[in-house]
């Protein structure tokens, strides 16, 4: 789909959506447990995913209009050759796949391509070292076996959504393990919340520094859970104040542990000058910080290596979509460097990439310059409504 975004301003209050990655680990935790409510949850295309994976591998799901009624699965007891599908969500695929080798059968987990493009060597290497079966395809992976109790070890510096995927399972092992992140802990925030939400059903782990020590033979309980709004979304719509607009944004939890909640500081960074930020414990702010660099005169960004393997290439495309705009980006193995440029009117079709966040990112310019964005659909990731809501500011957005 193709939207024409129009010079805007945008005012007014809203609300941010739900945060995808607190919906993730709570609909899994209430899976493990008898029966839960979670309440403020949006049917993203991830968190769809997310559901009906775990219904397909034995959770009782009731859905209502923003909540789910849910719980009622046993890993230890998942169907054989069951085929759970992924869609594109890393989220889903990378914490359910410890879950998947509890019962030592067969399982197939699925998606597109790209979700399988991205790195899974954690697991790999796990699966090898315990004889457990792990067969990876263009569109798919299977594994069949059962994770051991122990002391496993992660880099710091690969995807974090690997440590909350085995810090989910391990404390439902018999025995006592322990989860060692070796060297620099990027994107440590978002284990922090996964730590969080465990805790609220039941579930301990203690950590020092970055080891884990998990206690085996616990249970998950059933609890009323209400996922709090999302930083990474809201990050879009408050950049409107920083574009000449008003907007009041709602929903955020004080004392987030959401490590995205640093977009605002680092807003008024840019608004000040500053010229260095570093990206490695909020990769997913990359493409709107290299939109807001690129209205502030330019900045560089360091820790966007990870950006590579996101939805997209994440720095390579947004690369070419500010030159667009007369923004000139260099790309490099860890960093990003905005050259200070005059931003114009893309005089070009905007490519969306199918990636959610490169979308809004280039919507925010468009609501300075105009222009006209195609892949607009893939906001339903995690944001369907984005255009609804920003439509509802004041930002004058029709479809071509």
């Amino acid at each position: 789909m193709k939207l024409k975004i129009e010079k805007s301003v945008a005012k007014g209050k809203i609300e941010a959506p739900p945060s995808k990655s607190m919906a993730h680990r709570a609909l899994i935790c209430g899976a493990l447990s008898g029966s839960s409510y979670i309440s403020n949850i949006a049917y993203s295309k991830d968190i769809t995913a997310t559901l009906e994976c775990l219904e397909k591998m034995g959770a009782a799901v009731e859905k209502g209009s923003d909540y789910v009624k849910i719980g009622g699965l046993d890993p230890f007891s998942v169907p054989e050759n069951v085929n759970v599908f992924c869609n594109e969500s890393g989220s889903t695929l990378r914490f359910l796949i410890p879950l998947c080798m509890l019962s030592g059968n067969n399982v197939t987990l699925s998606g597109s391509k790209r979700l399988f493009e991205r790195p899974l060597s954690v697991y790999e290497k796990i699966c090898d070292e315990q004889n457990i079966v792990f067969e990876k395809r263009d569109e798919s992976v299977s594994v069949c076996g059962v994770l051991k109790n122990g002391n496993y070890s992660v880099a710091g510096n690969i995807s974090s959504q690997f440590i909350t995927g085995l810090l989910l399972v391990l404390p439902m092992l018999p025995s006592d393990s322990t989860l060692t992140v070796e060297g620099k802990f990027e994107s440590e925030s978002y284990v922090d919340l996964t730590l969080e939400v465990m805790r609220e059903f039941g579930v301990n782990v203690e950590k020092k520094g970055n080891v884990f020590y998990i206690n085996g033979g616990q249970k998950y309980n059933s609890v009323n859970y209400t996922v709090e709004g999302d930083c990474s979304n809201a990050a879009f719509l408050d950049a409107f104040n920083y574009l000449g607009g008003c907007v009041e944004v709602g929903g955020i939890k004080n004392g987030t542990l959401q490590g995205d909640r640093v977009y605002a500081d680092m807003y008024n960074g840019l608004k000040n000058g500053e010229k260095d930020f570093d990206l490695s414990d909020c990769p997913d702010l990359g493409p709107v910080m290299f939109a807001m660099a690129s209205y502030f005169g330019g900045a560089k960004f360091t820790g966007t290596s990870r950006l590579r393997i996101k939805e997209s290439d994440r720095a390579a495309c947004m690369a070419k979509e500010l030159s667009k705009f007369g923004v000139k980006v260099d790309v490099y193995e860890d960093s990003v460097v905005i050259n200070e440029s005059v931003v114009s009117e893309p005089k070009e079709l905007l490519c969306g990439h199918n990636d959610h966040r490169i979308v809004m990112a280039l919507a925010l310019l468009c609501s300075v310059k105009g222009g006209v964005i195609e892949g607009t659909e893939a906001v339903s990731k995690s944001f369907p409504d984005f255009f609804e809501k920003i439509s509802f500011l004041g930002v004058k957005v029709n479809e071509v």
